[in-house]
């Protein structure tokens, strides 16, 4: 019978001569985040990228047809190049931030939560025109920003940080000071208004709250709270009245307001199974927003419902994915950046997915990475590339600097 007679320790192999191909012995910035980046992540957020530059190519033509009028026409590709030049911006900005190191990048959101709630606090008073009877666009010289998509990821890791916070000192009432930071952002958000963001918000607090572990009583309180929360916006805030009402009544389908999400439903489903190909959908052509709002149910028309249901289940396996790596993570501040930030994103293409196939009320909200917009898409590739790199995990971090072998006689 063997027995371990001794042990031998021999240092790793010396990295590779320059000028010959490296692996995991790289130790360059860029090969270092090649290893620890979630690689499966990054794959399907590449997909989305991809499957929204040929939405926004197949809505376009909707899209310009709609915004054109007896003085000037517009090309029929107009959005699509727009989104082009937004994906160059934004890919970019999406792999810088998720190379950055974790401290880093939580220091840049916090910053980043300041500066967007002020930027939130100037809309009114500085904001540009009206856009569909909302005000929520700020304008620095020629450079046109929407704060609110930019504050989405950067509210959600300065929630983690003060709920992470109760870890050190246990008295510090973290719950309340949270919640009073999402009621600010919530006043200031219903004054534009925008109702849709106000929702994606709250239920992102909520959440990371009872991911959080806060006690039975706060839950209690929040459900009631919420409940009657909707009840008094549907009685009070005009703009919610009007969406809640639109998609209750039913009889207000023929017009052109109140028929926004029959149509996109009667679009979503034209198209059969596998859709009439590419170009070739006429129903899109009613659709008050086919390369933002409704872009979901251009590709029901063109692509087929197989095709919808293929791109809910990336999201689906996005949001996953993150949640049961998180099963492991035993940094607080972390597993609650994650975990946020991967439920906004799911939960704002869920409302996004419920409003095109009538289950929801409008609320203005763009499919992830797939519907056109350049504020969206900038912001959206900020907050994915800070989930990146909060889940990065270092293949190194375990290892010992030598091999252990094991010899037996």
């Amino acid at each position: 019978m063997a027995t371990v007679a001794e042990e031998s320790i021999a240092p790793l192999p010396k990295r590779k001569r320059q000028g010959e191909r490296w692996g995991r012995g790289d130790r360059s910035a860029l090969a270092i985040w090649f290893w620890e980046i979630d690689r499966v992540l990054l794959a399907l957020v590449t997909l989305l990228i991809g499957i929204g530059l040929i939405a926004v190519a197949a809505a376009a033509p909707a899209a310009a047809h709609r915004y054109s009028d007896a003085h000037y026409s517009m090309p029929r590709l107009y959005y699509f190049w727009r989104q082009l030049i937004w994906t160059g911006i934004s890919v970019p900005i999406l792999i810088g931030v998720s190379m950055l190191p974790k401290p880093v990048a939580r220091r840049l959101a916090l910053v980043g939560a300041v500066a967007f709630t002020l930027m939130l606090v100037l809309v009114p008073i500085m904001g540009g025109a009206e856009k569909n009877g909302a005000q929520r666009w700020l304008y620095i010289g020629s450079v046109q920003i929407q704060p609110a998509e930019f504050l989405k990821p950067m509210f959600v890791v300065a929630i983690a940080w003060m709920l992470s916070l109760n870890a050190k000192d246990q008295k510090l009432p973290t719950t309340a000071m949270t919640g009073g930071f999402l009621a600010l952002v919530a006043v200031l958000l219903m004054k534009q208004p925008d109702f849709g963001q106000t929702v994606i918000f709250a239920v992102v607090w909520a959440m990371m709250l009872m991911i959080g572990g806060v006690g039975m009583k706060w839950l209690a309180g929040l459900a009631g709270a919420a409940v009657a929360m909707v009840l008094a916006a549907y009685e009070f805030y005009p703009v919610a009245h009007e969406r809640i009402g639109r998609f209750l009544d039913k009889g207000d389908a023929n017009k052109e307001i109140g028929g926004q999400v029959e149509s996109a439903l009667r679009t979503l489903t034209h198209g059969g199974v596998v859709g009439t190909g590419p170009g070739a959908g006429t129903m899109k052509l009613n659709l008050p927003e086919p390369h933002t709002d409704y872009i979901f149910s251009v590709i029901g028309e063109e692509f087929g419902l197989i095709a919808c249901v293929a791109i809910a289940l990336i999201y689906l396996a996005i949001v996953m994915r993150v949640l049961i790596k998180l099963l492991h993570e035993e940094d607080r501040f972390l597993m609650l950046a994650s975990a946020g930030l991967v439920c906004q994103f799911g939960m704002q293409a869920l409302i996004n997915m419920a409003v095109n196939v009538h289950l929801a009320p409008s609320k203005g909200m763009t499919l992830p990475f797939i519907s056109y917009g350049g504020s969206s898409m900038i912001a959206l590739s900020l907050g994915f590339g800070l989930l990146l790199a909060f889940t990065r995990k270092n293949p190194y971090l375990t290892r010992s600097p030598y091999v252990v072998t094991w010899k037996s006689q």
